[in-house]
């Protein structure tokens, strides 16, 4: 296998790599309930990284995001998160499996704490006024 590095842009580069690359998915592999009621990308793709109530990373997450794509490994693939964490280990797994698109979107969907600890007030999707819903 090629040694394959991961990409990180920020939200609005990634949005517009999305309008640039109709092949592209979103995934977003936050919680189901994060993604549910915090809101998502619209257009986005939900596999789960981990979930509740163990929050144990999820050992199907591969196969899944494999299935999703119909086995184009190749295809770029945008890993979206709360922050830009769990997307980034979520992207190792899958270059570890054989993708050699990865991208990471840098700040996540709520991006990073505040001095307040709230998120929304300095980065992210949301943040940035992009495209998203509620379920």
């Amino acid at each position: 296998m090629a040694n394959v590095t991961m990409q990180h842009i920020d939200p609005v580069t990634a949005h517009q790599f999305l309008l640039d690359h109709a092949e592209a998915v979103l995934l977003d592999c936050r919680s189901e309930t994060e993604f549910m009621y915090v809101g998502h990308a619209v257009g986005s793709e939900h596999v789960a990284w981990q979930d509740g109530p163990e929050w144990a990373i999820d050992p199907e997450f591969v196969r899944k995001v494999r299935r999703l794509v119909k086995d184009d490994l190749a295809r770029p693939l945008l890993i979206i998160c709360r922050s830009g964490n769990r997307s980034v280990d979520a992207g190792r797994a899958l270059e570890a499996a054989g993708f050699t698109r990865i991208i990471n979107v840098l700040e996540g969907f709520e991006g990073p704490l505040d001095e307040q600890y709230h998120r929304g007030t300095q980065g992210g999707w949301r943040f940035h006024g992009l495209p998203w819903q509620q379920s």
